[in-house]
């Protein structure tokens, strides 16, 4: 007999009789919706990540261990979806807890929709009913990453708590509250980053506050991908300056300098000396439109001819002579 599925409030808890979960994120995109990102932190008793490579998300979607996993953002009937994966039958004693936490990008989780958390077990059917569905819904609706629940360990099984706990300062703060260290907060402020172009999800982060990580990883450094620099400028060439193209200053006249009268608009540079003018006698052609048409020589009117004299033509043989 399959389980029943259990909605849960803020704040509630209960006993999860499972080898693995499936946590799936879901909402409704719309106009002006930021997108919406999952991941998830492996916390040891301290209350803190053990190494950068708790934090599993899309940039790093799957822990060392194979026992943690970030899944593809999917489209469905209902909305979007974006999932993380736990196996915690496996999992280290070291890992007291598992946080489920989202961000999002381009705006705070008043802009999202029909935000919901659904858990289910991993090993399970596909289309197997969830065990537990819980509605998040923020505190303010200014949060831009949310905690919406945790799965920690409680005698010799697991248990689940629906939170909704929300920051205001996107994933500084929740990258400070699980104790990594902000390495480049500009880039992480109120950013998910997410699978669409943009900041790296940590924003250049690295837990523990060890020693920093290089500049160029995103996986264990947990930086943003930096551009390479822009080339500096070329010194400029040795000789004489060339004439400046439209709009730009024009070069400080050499002695002996005359200027050119330059074309409509655009100063012209300095050009040779024009030779003279080759003259050419006049040739004949068409004249031009506009200009006096030259005058036509007279023709001489035509010598009249005489005409022949009119003839009859012969007649018959009865008007012949001697016939």
């Amino acid at each position: 007999m399959a389980a029943m599925t259990q909605r849960m409030v803020k704040g509630s808890n209960l006993p999860l009789d499972a080898h693995g979960v499936r946590a799936v994120l879901r909402w409704s995109p719309g106009p002006g919706a930021p997108d919406v990102d999952a991941s998830m932190l492996l916390v040891g008793p301290d209350g803190r990540v053990r190494s950068d490579a708790d934090f599993v998300f899309y940039n790093e979607p799957r822990h060392p261990s194979g026992l943690a996993r970030h899944l593809p953002k999917k489209r469905v009937p209902d909305g979007l979806t974006d999932t993380v994966e736990v196996d915690l039958a496996k999992l280290d004693a070291s890992v007291d807890r598992v946080v489920i936490a989202a961000s999002c990008d381009g705006g705070p989780f008043r802009l999202v929709r029909d935000l919901g958390l659904s858990l289910y077990e991993s090993t399970g059917p596909a289309h197997a009913a969830p065990l537990i569905t819980f509605e998040v819904v923020p505190d303010t609706g200014e949060e831009t990453a949310l905690i919406c629940g945790e799965l920690y360990r409680k005698d010799a099984g697991w248990k689940f708590r629906a939170l909704g706990q929300g920051y205001t300062s996107g994933l500084v703060g929740l990258a400070t509250e699980f104790g990594i260290a902000v390495d480049d907060v500009d880039g992480m402020d109120g950013a998910s980053g997410g699978s669409a172009a943009g900041p790296d999800n940590t924003g250049g982060v690295r837990p523990g506050g060890g020693a920093e990580a290089p500049d160029s990883g995103t996986a264990s450094g947990r930086t943003a991908p930096h551009h390479p620099p822009f080339p500096a400028a070329p010194p400029p060439p040795a000789g004489p300056v060339p004439a400046a193209a439209y709009g730009y200053p024009l070069p400080p006249p050499q002695p002996g300098h005359v200027p050119a009268q330059p074309a409509y608009g655009y100063p012209q540079p300095v050009s040779a000396p024009v030779p003279p003018p080759v003259h050419q006698q006049p040739q004949q052609g068409w004249p031009a439109y506009g200009y006096p048409q030259p005058v036509a020589a007279t023709v001489p009117a035509p010598v009249p001819q005489a005409e022949p004299a009119f003839v009859l033509p012969p007649q018959g043989p009865q008007f012949q002579p001697g016939r």
